[in-house]
């Protein structure tokens, strides 16, 4: 069983226990809130994709919706779905297989708001499939049989590059995968443990200019408005929370708004919670941000997930995203 596997069944534990307690309530106003605003506790790894989040909490977004954003950093769905599931998070960001696969396992979580879509475009997104500069691997077809790397199996990087695979005509079944993360995944590619690799921003732009090739744009070519990841919470917190998620959304909203239109301020407040340096932020290709879920897409993603057996059963869409037009 994989890590995020584990996590989940533990998360189902608790649960099944929370399910057996009584009904819950808001918790009371903690003594480090601001004066008139309600405490939101939102769990979110340090990464490009989140950058909205930490902007809005800059801009007074959140606090124009009367709610006092604490931002606790996680690794990932293994740390953010038990930590929704336990009420330790009111929200987290997560990557729409990871949802995906939480549901297919039995935990009802919702999304609230999207976080970050691809651009759109094959030659210039924020997530690419890189070989070596003297590979034969030319296309995204040519990885057929060919070992690749992503951070995460089971997840939506292998899901997305079979998926391209699949697009463009070849046999994604065909490939193999092997768990590099990105800070490693060009050394592996280099070293020849793996014959391409996976690899994200901040890490793509440094792989490209050291002379990398890219050969497939997965998230780009599973769907041009693929939703990759949004912020989470459980069914029954969205039921008895409504305003506090109302909220949550409308601050999201204006966030999301305000990073698209304004890309410098993106990258700027993305150097104030990762390491990476200014010079390389400037240059790195960044995500859309658009509030609404692309369904189309997503329909997409969960049927390529449900074809190489990532999840058991279709996703129901309407159980997994905000009602269309909220």
């Amino acid at each position: 069983m994989n890590r995020l596997a584990t996590a989940l069944a533990s998360a189902a534990s608790v649960l099944l226990l929370a399910a057996c307690g009584s009904g819950t309530t808001a918790p009371a106003e903690s003594p480090g809130t601001q004066a008139g605003l309600t405490e939101v506790t939102v769990g979110a790894i340090p990464i490009g994709d989140v950058a909205p989040l930490h902007l809005g909490k800059a801009k007074g977004f959140f606090e124009e919706e009367g709610l006092d954003l604490a931002i606790e950093s996680t690794t990932g769905g293994a740390v953010a779905v038990p930590g929704v599931v336990s009420g330790s998070f009111d929200f987290a960001f997560g990557n729409m297989v990871s949802l995906m696969v939480a549901r297919d396992q039995g935990l009802d979580l919702k999304y609230v708001t999207n976080g970050t879509t691809t651009t759109g475009e094959v030659g210039k997104d924020f997530a690419a499939v890189v070989v070596a500069a003297d590979s034969d691997i030319r296309s995204v077809t040519d990885l057929e049989g060919k070992t690749v790397s992503s951070n995460n199996l089971a997840n939506i990087g292998d899901t997305t590059i079979r998926a391209a695979v699949d697009e463009a005509g070849g046999d994604g079944s065909s490939l193999t995968f092997v768990e590099v993360a990105f800070p490693d995944a060009l050394a592996a590619v280099e070293n020849g443990q793996v014959d391409a690799a996976l690899i994200l921003e901040p890490f793509l732009t440094p792989a490209l200019e050291s002379g990398a090739r890219a050969v497939a744009w997965p998230y780009a070519q599973t769907h041009p408005d693929l939703d990759i990841g949004g912020y989470f919470a459980t069914a029954q917190a969205i039921e008895q929370k409504p305003e506090l998620v109302q909220k949550f959304d409308a601050a999201m909203t204006k966030s999301m708004q305000y990073a698209q239109e304004h890309p410098e301020e993106v990258r700027e407040i993305i150097g104030t919670y990762t390491k990476t340096d200014k010079e390389l932020l400037a240059k790195i290709t960044l995500p859309r941000f658009t509030p609404e879920f692309h369904r189309d897409a997503a329909q997409r993603l969960g049927e390529a997930a449900l074809k190489y057996e990532t999840i058991k059963k279709a996703p129901d869409l309407d159980a997994l995203l905000p009602a269309e037009g909220n």
